[in-house]
């Protein structure tokens, strides 16, 4: 089962934890016994903060000893100026379209959100970069240490899809070989008379570079939670994966859910 907790803290700098350094907590041995047997000596259980007798609940005692997500996997979206990086975001981000156009993402920003891939909870650390050549040597820099990168293209934009290829040779000139790739058709929601790029054409070049593919629409929400879900569960592939099972397939995955959510506007 694939679920998204949402995240209140949307497009800003992301905050330190708290410390729990707070006094009105005994010591982390005291905390750490709070389920553990009475004292056989004076038959009472250390309690977790400075008054006596009491017990939170086990979830708050998780909470307080168990983190909940242990790294934030760094995945960036790139592509040409106006292509819809920044409404994909706000898409999965918020469950909502932003109407009107955005002005051009000047530099990189980013927001975190916390996913869950089965009893697993994944947090994404999503990059929205900035298209325009003059800030390409900015995004080259996020690259290297990028653990996933959806690359998008308009299916109303020829040109942008002919610029994949030059986006691919970057990929492969500064990111890690082991990087997650994906490739995006966005804005699938266009009508038929303004569509440029053939879904055809899409799946065509995602089979050359070996790279999963489908067609999103930040407007209609086509697929957004998928993509960005496909990406989760084979992080969590990698990070948790054993020699001996069969590698998790993000190809494989995207096509299987995609057929069963096929609908006529995704094959137009």
């Amino acid at each position: 089962m694939l679920e998204t907790i949402p995240n209140s803290s949307s497009f800003s700098v992301m905050a330190t934890d708290d410390s729990m350094s707070d006094d009105v907590f005994e010591s982390p041995q005291e905390i750490s016994s709070l389920h553990a047997p009475s004292n056989q000596t004076t038959g009472t259980t250390p309690s977790p903060t400075g008054y006596r007798d009491y017990k939170p609940p086990i979830e708050l005692y998780k909470s307080i000893v168990e983190p909940e997500v242990e790294i934030a996997h760094k995945t960036i979206l790139l592509g040409d100026s106006g292509v819809g990086k920044t409404s994909l975001l706000v898409q999965f981000n918020t469950g909502k379209f932003q109407p009107g156009n955005f002005s051009a993402t000047v530099g990189i920003g980013f927001t975190n959100k916390v996913v869950v891939v089965d009893d697993s909870k994944i947090k994404l650390q999503i990059w929205d970069t900035a298209g325009q050549e003059r800030f390409r040597s900015v995004t080259h820099a996020y690259y290297r240490d990028a653990h996933a990168l959806l690359l998008l293209y308009d299916v109303s934009s020829k040109t942008s899809f002919d610029n994949i290829r030059a986006w691919l040779g970057e990929i492969k000139e500064y990111a890690q070989d082991d990087v997650v790739i994906m490739l995006l058709g966005n804005k699938a929601d266009c009508p038929s008379s303004e569509r440029l790029v053939r879904r055809e054409d899409g799946e065509r070049l995602a089979r050359e570079y070996n790279v999963p593919f489908m067609e999103t629409s930040a407007k209609t929400g086509l697929n957004v939670e998928l993509a960005f879900m496909a990406v989760a569960r084979d992080l969590k592939s990698q990070k948790c994966g054993n020699p001996d099972d069969q590698k998790f397939n993000v190809q494989d995955y995207v096509r299987e859910q995609t057929q069963k959510g096929s609908c006529p506007p995704c094959n137009t």
